[in-house]
């Protein structure tokens, strides 16, 4: 199994994330920056930040939260999935009482 990253305030979000690799570098090869398991504690976020190059899905499993992206926000939940797409601009806040888990999966753009 491959480390766990902990970010603090990521891209300017409040508290901390759990970001649990799914597969390594190595086996994303050039076409994924990133698969992983995503723990957004209560109270926690991960900030507006827009993607370069690449476009980014969330697909929730657990909790509850609201989704911003390119100034629209909505509620998400177990089963809602979101997409990113290059140029544009996302963020997350888990708004429930329990923990806020998904899959994240960054994709490179075929520019």
């Amino acid at each position: 199994m491959l480390e766990p990253i902990i970010r603090e305030h990521a891209n300017g979000g409040k508290g901390r994330l759990i970001i649990q690799p799914i597969l390594s570098d190595a086996e994303l090869g050039n076409k994924c920056r990133l698969y992983a398991r995503v723990t957004i504690p209560v109270g926690s976020s991960m900030g507006l930040h827009t993607h370069s190059g690449d476009g980014e899905s969330y697909y929730i499993l657990e909790g509850k939260g609201l989704y911003t992206g390119d100034g629209e926000t909505r509620e998400v939940g177990p089963g809602d999935a979101t997409f990113c797409a290059d140029g544009h601009n996302h963020a997350i806040e888990n708004i429930g009482d329990t923990d806020l888990v998904l899959m994240a999966l960054i994709i490179y753009s075929d520019k």
